[in-house]
């Protein structure tokens, strides 16, 4: 009988299979919005099973937009392990004298990628509490544990000030982002600067906008830095809308000198701290001495933002984290500067070591955020499939979006038969909409799932990739055969 049942449920998954095609609803879904299902790739794959539900466009090789951080972050948890951290470090090379370090002050990055205002706070503040007081030499960023070239970064979108553009950076703190908040107030927005930095200006020009809060309200407002003698000077134009309420903008105006620069000297004056010389780039001078560090949180905390928030440079740090030779902890002397090449190596040694050979995998940065990056939802399904049976795996599911309840898919198929039912990284460029992660049946069965559209209209194909998960999510499979089994 447990033969014939066997058999029976066979029977029943095959006959719901769509090996060659997709779902009813999802094809409604595409036309509603005219995108051909040849500009579609999906694969849905049962985790305990060895043949696809679903296989459309399998082997089409495709922009995976953010979803490509999941090839990054699952091989950054393989290869460094959950607890992996990076180190931030403070150098000196004469010791203080009656509070007075007759030197330089050298701080050091170690490629942390959320090394933020209370993390550089807290490393000055262990100078203060060993005696600095006054700092007559100058402070040294060094930046060198990557090796990357500089980057335009409004080559990609023509957004140079928005955060997720900011490329990567050994010693990136608090994203290169200064923080603003919008205030609605008596006819003319107010402005608020969060962000300590010493030197710079701020203008509000900004006029109260007429109507309902717009979606792309950051659109409407334009801001332009200008160079002066002792500083910058930031002016705001453009338009704020008083039914807006309170909102955050954050924006990357300075380059990483002058904003980390401004920044330190901000808080080491809050410290009670006084500085001579300037901040500038450089290398920690051979015979310097360690006085202070700042650890990370764990690799892990940092995979979860990258994946539940689908933030861009913290992908490109861990992606090139994984370019140093020998991961280790990096210090003065340590491993060679690691290069975006030496992180596309590793991954694909990494991948062929694990028998997922993906011939028509490019790697760029690891983020997603490219028009060169490719992957095909077959490779990417494989990948899916190779992580639920990794000791990672509870690390890496958790890392991504839960449908309808946080992330960048909390505000999708709430109340929905979906509804914190699957774990999603989603994806989105010019013509790239893109979805991967788990998904629960109404049995409580999981599958692998994966969705790529490439299509100039691909930004509309956000409710067929919503009426796959919820084809996942209602499924019954094998009731029948059970209840023989049963009997």
């Amino acid at each position: 009988m447990k033969h014939l049942a066997t058999l029976l449920a066979c029977a029943t998954f095959a006959a719901g299979a769509l090996a060659d095609g997709l779902p009813p609803n999802v094809l409604k879904a595409l036309k509603a919005v005219q995108i051909p299902a040849a500009s579609v790739a999906v694969v849905v794959q049962p985790v305990d099973a060895a043949s696809p539900l679903v296989a459309h466009n399998a082997t089409q090789s495709m922009n995976p937009a953010s979803v490509m951080k999941l090839v990054t972050t699952y091989a950054a948890l393989d290869l460094l392990g959950p607890a992996w951290t990076w180190k931030t470090t403070a150098w000196i090379d004469n010791a203080a004298v009656d509070g007075v370090l007759n030197g330089n002050l050298y701080i050091k990055g170690g490629g942390d990628p959320r090394f933020a205002i209370e993390h550089l706070w807290s490393l000055l503040r262990q100078l203060r509490v060993r005696g600095i007081q006054h700092i007559a030499g100058e402070v040294v960023l060094d930046r060198t544990t990557f090796n990357v070239p500089a980057i335009n970064s409004g080559a990609f979108d023509d957004k140079p000030m928005r955060p997720y553009n900011v490329g990567p950076d050994g010693l990136l703190i608090n994203f290169r982002a200064l923080r603003f908040t919008l205030l609605p107030d008596n006819g003319k927005p107010r402005l608020l600067m969060e962000t300590p930095s010493e030197g710079l200006r701020v203008d509000n020009q900004l006029r109260s906008g007429e109507g309902a809060c717009s979606s792309n309200w950051k659109d409407l407002i334009s801001a332009r830095l200008i160079p002066e003698n002792n500083g910058n000077h930031l002016e705001f134009t453009g338009t704020y809308s008083a039914l807006c309420g309170e909102k955050s903008l954050n924006l990357s105006p300075l380059p990483a000198d002058a904003q980390a620069g401004s920044l330190i000297r901000s808080l080491w004056k809050e410290l009670g701290g006084t500085l001579a010389g300037q901040v500038r780039g450089g290398n920690v001078a051979i015979g310097s001495k360690l006085v202070a560090q700042h650890e990370s949180a764990p690799l892990a905390d940092a995979v979860r933002d990258i994946n539940k928030f689908s933030n861009n440079v913290m992908a490109r740090q861990v992606f090139l984290t994984l370019g140093n030779d020998a991961p280790k902890e990096v210090l003065l002397g340590g491993t060679a500067p690691a290069t975006a090449e030496r992180s596309k190596q590793r991954i694909a040694e990494w991948l062929n070591a694990r028998n997922l050979r993906f011939g028509e995998l490019v790697l760029d940065n690891g983020s997603g955020l490219s028009r060169s990056e490719r992957i095909s939802a077959d490779s990417l399904n494989r990948l899916l499939q190779d992580a639920w049976k990794n000791p990672v795996m509870p690390e890496f599911v958790a890392s991504m979006p839960i449908v309808g309840i946080d992330g960048t898919m909390r505000k999708r198929l709430k109340e929905s038969d979906a509804t914190g039912r699957a774990h999603i990284k989603t994806g989105t460029l010019d013509g790239v909409k893109t979805a991967a992660g788990y998904a629960l049946d109404a049995q409580g069965r999981r599958y692998a799932v994966t969705f790529f559209i490439n299509h100039p209209r691909a930004q509309a194909g956000s409710a067929a990739i919503d009426a796959l998960l919820v084809w996942v999510a209602q499924r019954r499979v094998g009731e029948k055969a059970v209840q023989l089994e049963n009997e």
